[in-house]
């Protein structure tokens, strides 16, 4: 990864010393506008345009809505961009749009979720993480520390890539797994938390697929209850959740490094419409643990919105 990352900043810095090609590049993502995480992603592919002197659009749905996110994409079909960029958080609802894109002869990355459909539905690549491994991991790790039963904090049902990642978490921790689903509304989040927490002292194992909203409210639950037992991990950093851990507030983070995700497509696109260059594969950008000992090290950058 560092060396193509070294490779991505040289021909960017030999794109900005170049005349400046009219190349335009539509990211259309699945995250929501009040969601932290998908700020990091949308940093990660502003910074690209810059770095490679191309125009970027990153648009996403007010919610999450397969319908609409279509509508998005077959919008950017029609303005023809030199690149298109994808989350695939349902194949079956997104799929139609997408081939659109490709029968056109757009080149489409896909990004963050999709990475078992971007090949067949013919994006180029995909830049992400497997869900189902990553979660399997995290399993894998609270099994080893201790954890007996757990619960699995669900903020976005419907997404496929957030039931792989309970069902990796399910698969990894051998033992019993309970799915709990809510909104992205933190207030909601620590309030279920805290009741799941209330009706079952079995329970010493919560795994959030967000940091922010889920995250640093489960925490906070468990803190109220005064259930210093409880193991708290989550999916993706938040500067709040990276001090809770540092604190020994939590267990760990799993981090898919979204800036990535945001930059490296936006950065392969404007090198393909430039000089016709392409990766040969698919780009894994995790899953990477972020635990007591290494947490302090990205507060500041998570802070920034770069991690």
């Amino acid at each position: 990864m560092k060396k193509l990352l070294a490779a991505v900043a040289t021909v960017a810095l030999v794109a900005a010393a170049s005349p400046v090609f009219a190349t335009d590049i539509i990211v259309v993502a699945h995250g929501q506008a009040n969601d932290p995480f998908w700020s990091v992603v949308k940093n990660g592919a502003e910074k690209a345009g810059k770095d490679t002197g191309v125009k970027v659009e990153f648009r996403s749905p007010e919610t999450f809505d397969m319908v609409q996110m279509g509508q998005l994409i077959d919008a950017a079909v029609n303005q023809n961009p030199d690149g298109l960029v994808v989350s695939i958080p349902d194949a079956d609802a997104l799929g139609p749009a997408i081939k659109r894109a490709v029968d056109a002869g757009i080149p489409v990355i896909s990004m963050n979720s999709g990475s078992d459909v971007s090949h067949k539905l013919g994006a180029r690549l995909h830049v992400g993480q497997s869900e189902f491994d990553a979660g399997k991991v995290a399993g894998e790790k609270l099994a080893s520390m201790g954890g007996k039963k757990a619960i699995c904090v669900n903020q976005e049902v419907g997404n496929v890539s957030l039931d792989q990642r309970c069902a990796g978490f399910a698969k990894g921790f051998g033992k019993e797994v309970k799915v709990l689903p809510t909104t992205n509304d933190p207030t909601e989040v620590e309030s279920k938390v805290r009741a799941a927490l209330q009706s079952d002292k079995d329970v010493n194992v919560v795994l959030s697929l967000n940091a922010s909203l889920v995250g640093e409210p489960a925490v906070k639950a468990a803190q109220a209850l005064g259930r210093t037992d409880v193991l708290i991990s989550t999916f993706d950093l938040s500067a709040g959740f990276l001090k809770d851990i540092a604190a020994g507030k939590a267990a760990f983070s799993i981090d898919q490094q979204q800036y990535l995700q945001g930059y490296l497509p936006v950065a392969f696109l404007a090198l393909n419409a430039q000089y016709g260059l392409m990766p040969g594969g698919d780009v894994p950008s995790g899953p990477n643990l972020v635990t007591k000992d290494t947490a302090s090290k990205v507060i500041e950058l998570s802070a920034k919105g770069i991690r």
